[in-house]
């Protein structure tokens, strides 16, 4: 079975419109027009039910006054010609098979009494008070008041008032006339006014589309519209900024490949020329050890570099997971520090522990706060000459562990300071990676720290701050 092809957002779109205003207009037709019909129906009922209270005591005052039969038709005619209503007076009879009526006297003498519906007229005669409803005539239906006379507290005679309800159907039949021929051309424009909306939109998504597809391809020139501030200008704003950021990922990314790729060629390089030195049988022992404790410090090197370079790429990738716990810095501060004791003497260099107070408490990773202080106390050694001092020191204060590492060697410039912190940057031509410091600001932002540099001639300090 092959695959049905989707509907495009143009055709969709316009769809959508058609169908919106065909639901309105069926809406109209099959819910407000009956509703209308019914409100019209029950006004002119209500407006005939006045007019039979109205007029019906004129009649009864002539029948207690006696008047004759031709009286009382020329009264009945009167109030009819009045009321622009059929006024019929139906007499009371109880007969042997229950109540029954018979005309009395009818203003529209043309016509037979076997014409209306006396049901509306039984009703208010066996109720006794006034009735109204819809009944059925020649001339089609008719709206009906019964208005009982009463003879000494005896219903004896009902009015019954007729009107025709020609006129309340004619006024829906041409509203819905009307409706229909709005809604036709209601049609029409929802059907071209969706047609060039959407039309519009579709190209605004094509468009975006291209510039994806461009960007997916490794294309970072992609333009993306972005004229009108809509919903799809604010998603065009959204790609833009988006393809900048991989434009910047990218670079970084070629940067930072030729960079790893040239720190791990070069001590590959060396390794490999001291084995072939080493391969020389006229090479005295004393030299052959030289080779070999050079050739260790790059294979240590390149561990290390390996280390930090998968460290930072967990870090970046988000994989590297945090184990928070209640941790006395002030003593992890000391085991980290006693840790550097054999690089110290080979340094020749001094390493002073300052804490504020004796346990400083702060919930953090243990683990990776001492990493970061292992990277900031090996880079004070690595960049400082031979019998520098450094100092670590800890502190708590406002609900922060502050942590940090100086020394007072020759200081970094203010152009080195301000990029020490990037991947593979050096400021001098000491052994090292460039890569520490790199990972030790991830560290602590991923801690919700911050790692900063003061630096100066003659001093620089690299201050961790935590969260406590």
């Amino acid at each position: 079975m092959g695959l049905t092809r989707p509907r495009s957002l143009r055709a969709q779109l316009t769809i959508l419109s058609v169908s919106v205003t065909l639901v309105a207009l069926l809406a109209v037709l099959f819910y407000v027009t009956p509703q209308l019909e019914s409100s019209l129906r029950d006004q002119k009922l209500r407006a005939l039910t006045e007019t039979a209270r109205a007029f019906t005591p004129q009649i009864a005052d002539l029948l207690r006054r006696d008047g004759n039969d031709n009286a009382i038709d020329t009264r009945v005619s009167s109030v009819s010609d009045r009321t622009n209503a059929r006024v019929t007076l139906l007499l009371v009879i109880d007969g042997t098979e229950g109540l029954e009526l018979a005309i009395f006297s009818d203003s529209y003498t043309d016509n037979r009494i076997t014409d209306l519906d006396l049901d509306v007229a039984e009703v208010a005669a066996r109720r006794g008070r006034v009735a109204r409803g819809l009944g059925a005539s020649r001339a089609g239906e008719v709206g009906q008041v019964a208005v009982p006379i009463r003879d000494d507290g005896t219903v004896s005679r009902v009015a019954l008032f007729s009107a025709p309800m020609a006129d309340v159907q004619g006024n829906v039949t041409l509203i819905r006339r009307e409706i229909l021929i709005a809604g036709g051309i209601g049609l029409l424009l929802a059907l071209l006014g969706g047609f060039l909306v959407s039309r519009s939109l579709a190209r605004r998504v094509r468009a975006l589309e291209r510039g994806a597809g461009q960007v997916a391809g490794g294309d970072f020139t992609a333009v993306f519209p972005t004229a009108k501030n809509d919903e799809l200008g604010q998603l065009a704003h959204a790609l833009d900024d988006m393809q900048h950021q991989l434009a910047r990922l990218e670079s970084a990314r070629r940067s930072f490949i030729a960079t790893a790729s040239h720190e791990l060629r070069t001590p590959i390089f060396s390794i490999g020329g001291f084995l072939e030195l080493m391969e020389d049988e006229d090479l005295d022992e004393e030299t052959r050890r030289q080779f070999v404790a050079t050739v260790r410090e790059q294979v240590a090197r390149l561990g290390k570099l390996a280390t930090d370079l998968l460290d930072l790429s967990r870090l970046e990738a988000g994989s590297l997971e945090l184990r928070p716990e209640p941790t006395d810095v002030g003593a992890l501060t000391r085991a980290v520090s006693a840790e550097f004791a054999p690089a110290l003497d080979k340094h020749d260099s001094t390493l002073a522990v300052r804490l504020r107070d004796e346990r400083i408490e702060a919930v953090c990773d243990p683990e990776r706060v001492a990493q970061v202080l292992r990277i900031l106390i090996d880079n004070a050694l690595t960049h400082t000459p031979v019998g520098t001092g450094v100092v670590v020191s800890a502190v708590r204060d406002n609900g922060a562990v502050r942590l940090a590492v100086s020394d007072d060697g020759p200081g970094i410039s203010h152009a080195a300071a301000e990029r020490v912190f990037e991947p593979f940057f050096t400021s001098d031509d000491a052994q090292g990676s460039g890569l520490g410091l790199a990972i030790a600001r991830e560290l602590a932002e991923r801690m919700q720290g911050s790692l900063e540099v003061d630096a100066a001639p003659g001093h620089t300090t690299f201050s961790l701050e935590l969260p406590a």
